[in-house]
């Protein structure tokens, strides 16, 4: 009795241990909820916004890792994306990527690399951001989230036309914006296009990068996604861009200006207005248009001054030295390179050096030696492979006759082995045609075989039915003949001998009447005897089918010791089974049983032929033995596909069960009178 109350009080306390865990852990995900709705908070400013959210994911931290779970880090994470703490950004993104791999989360990997990509992408660590975005896009993918997959190939398009691989970004670009159509989501269609338009004006296919702009253009006015303005604005910019590469710099100044028509631009996202209108002058520049210029030069650069964007920077220095150039002012356009050379130093970004260096070369013609000596070595420096490879065709240049012509052969080699391997694959393409064709070829003479097969099928029931027919006949006479001849003359001669005797009453009377009395008997049972016979032929004759099947079933227990059990449901009216499908059936009890008795191990077998409630065919073949894994690749063989492709034939459904050691059982179900299955 002692040991009963100590395990009740064990027990009690297990209770209120789990109790007190579970209301834990529900008020931990309560604060956790309060502390995120806090960040939603507009009074709050973003300092004040952080706190909650540390708060928050200090506490979700300690939580079990569930999926509940790991969708709120995914939120405090986009939450620190947007006030900018890329420390905690970070924690919160190892941790969620920790739990998807503990828990197998495949869509939780996707989220956790695709931030880790958004990390390093914000530190510009652009090889570092493309690995992430490339495994996030794998698991996405996966998973089969549209909306993910299209923005990672989106975020690596955009990775690839920064580092000038503008190839790889038309395809990245060109595939996520074939995904995002079937999302439907049309802000990332907008920006998809908007980036293909970029792309395409690398690529110097101006047409191709008008229409993509114009066809961002159409989604933002048709949808009305313009929400502040921006979108509209960088959008008509970068068609002002296309424009000046083709020279056509009036039309580019057209698309500038209508990108200006947002008239907070310049306080909303002056890094946009100030790139604008630093292009309108240059383009104005170009046409020697100087109306507004220097000023809106000036101003650009002391926008990107404030903003201290370096590289903008250095290239409004540069545009304001072409514009002082320009106007023969050569101290003021020397003054200006000579500030875009320091601010390139002082960041040291090497593309932004070679630019302003090139520039240099132009300007300044006392120092152009010296300027030039740098932008080549410095530009060297970041195109080393192209370089040496142009250094290397311009040396083969210059050898001597007898290499010129050693290379001349070498060429022609070299196009003789592309004709020989064109040619081989055109050969081989020929053959492969034609190794098809014989293919089908010998696959329309199976089916032709197969075909002739179930016609002489349908010829041997045909003739086996006329046969038992003929039987039938000849047995109706007989009984016919007998019954008239011997049965009805006996009972005519009985009648008159008996008519005969109606007046005498001897005892040799009496005597006559029992012997008569006697005939009738044997009379009756003579009519007994042939109408059990009349009724065995009947029932043998219900269905020739039927008859065929049971055949079968006989030849089968001569060859094996399995004890066979059919049952055929006298409901069926085998008239309604079209002799295609009686044909196909007899097949497969034909494959089956074959199947069984080289595998199968069995003692008994089972046959069932039935209707349904819905007034369809169900055919049962079932057997006790060793049984098989349906799964399995050896399970698919010839045998199986035929009872399979017989049962589709006459457009029937086939299930197929069977476990290792539990028999097998093969349920087919047929559609009668030539119809589809009722369901």
């Amino acid at each position: 009795m002692k040991y009963f109350y100590i395990s009740l009080f064990v027990l009690f306390l297990s209770c209120s241990k789990d109790k007190k865990n579970s209301y834990s852990a529900t008020k931990v995900t309560d604060s956790v909820s309060f502390y995120l709705s806090k960040f939603d908070d507009d009074t709050l400013t973003p300092p004040e916004k952080g706190k909650f959210l540390d708060k928050a994911f200090l506490l979700i931290s300690n939580l079990k890792n569930s999926e509940k779970n790991r969708d709120e880090i995914y939120n405090i994470i986009s939450k620190y994306y947007i006030i900018g703490n890329w420390g905690k950004y970070k924690q919160a993104a190892k941790l969620l990527l920790d739990q998807s791999i503990s828990s197998k989360d495949t869509l939780g990997l996707a989220k956790g690399y695709r931030s880790y990509g958004n990390f390093y992408n914000q530190r510009q660590v652009l090889d570092s951001a493309f690995y992430f975005f490339s495994k996030s896009e794998k698991f996405y993918k996966d998973v089969n989230d549209l909306d993910g997959y299209s923005t990672m190939l989106l975020k690596k398009g955009i990775i690839q036309y920064n580092i000038n691989d503008y190839l790889a970004a038309d395809l990245s670009l060109s595939t996520a914006y074939n995904f995002a159509k079937k999302s439907n989501d049309k802000i990332k269609i907008y920006g998809i296009l908007n980036q293909l338009g970029l792309v395409s004006n690398q690529l110097g296919e101006y047409d191709k990068a008008i229409f993509y702009l114009n066809e961002a253009l159409r989604i933002l006015n048709v949808n009305n996604l313009e929400s502040s303005g921006d979108e509209e604005s960088i959008c008509l910019s970068n068609m002002g861009l296309v424009y000046e590469s083709k020279k056509d710099f009036k039309k580019a100044i057209e698309y500038y200006n209508l990108s200006l028509r947002n008239n907070n631009l310049r306080n909303e996202n002056p890094n946009l207005y100030s790139n604008i209108i630093d292009n309108l002058s240059y383009a104005k520049l170009k046409i020697k248009d100087f109306e507004n210029l220097p000023k809106l030069f000036f101003e650009s650069l002391k926008i990107r001054d404030s903003l201290d964007y370096s590289s903008s920077v250095v290239i409004s220095n540069i545009h304001l030295s072409e514009y002082y150039y320009k106007i023969k002012d050569t101290v003021r356009a020397i003054q200006f390179v000579n500030k875009s050379i320091a601010e390139a130093q002082k960041s040291n970004i090497p593309q932004d050096i070679v630019l302003a260096l090139k520039q240099a070369s132009v300007i300044d013609k006392i120092n152009a030696s010296k300027y030039s000596d740098n932008y080549i070595r410095i530009n060297d420096s970041l195109l080393n492979v192209e370089r040496n490879s142009k250094d290397r065709f311009a040396r083969i240049q210059l050898e001597t006759d007898e290499i010129i012509e050693q290379k001349d052969q070498l060429e022609e080699k070299n196009r003789n082995i592309l004709n020989y391997f064109m040619g081989a694959i055109v050969i081989g393409g020929f053959l492969f045609f034609i190794r098809i064709q014989r293919s089908r070829a010998r696959e329309l003479a199976l089916t032709q075989s197969q075909q002739q097969a179930n016609e002489e099928i349908y010829r041997l029931i045909i003739s086996h039915q006329n046969q038992l027919e003929e039987g039938r006949e000849l047995e109706k006479r007989r009984i016919s003949k007998e019954l008239h001849d011997g049965v009805l003359g006996r009972l005519f001669g009985l009648r008159l001998n008996l008519d005969g005797l109606n007046n005498i009453d001897d005892d040799e009377a009496k005597q006559q009447r029992l012997d008569y009395l006697n005939e009738l008997q044997l009379i009756e049972q003579d009519l007994r005897d042939i109408s059990h016979e009349l009724n065995r032929e009947n029932l043998v004759l219900i269905n020739n089918f039927v008859a065929i099947i049971n055949n079968l079933l006989e030849q089968q227990a001569k060859i094996n010791p399995a004890k066979v059990k059919s049952i055929i449901a006298v409901d069926i009216d085998w008239d309604l089974v079209p002799n295609t499908s009686k044909i196909n059936l007899y097949r497969i009890l034909q494959e089956a049983l074959q199947n069984i008795n080289k595998y199968a191990k069995a003692s008994t077998i089972l046959i069932h032929f039935r209707k349904d409630k819905k007034g369809n065919l169900l055919f049962n073949i079932e057997d006790d033995g060793v049984g098989y894994d349906v799964n399995s690749k050896k399970s698919k063989g010839i045998g199986i596909k035929n009872i399979v492709s017989r049962t589709q034939q006459c457009n029937g459904i086939i299930d197929i069960k069977s476990e290792i050691g539990k028999g097998s059982k093969i349920i087919i179900t047929f559609p009668l009178e030539n119809k589809t299955i009722k369901i």
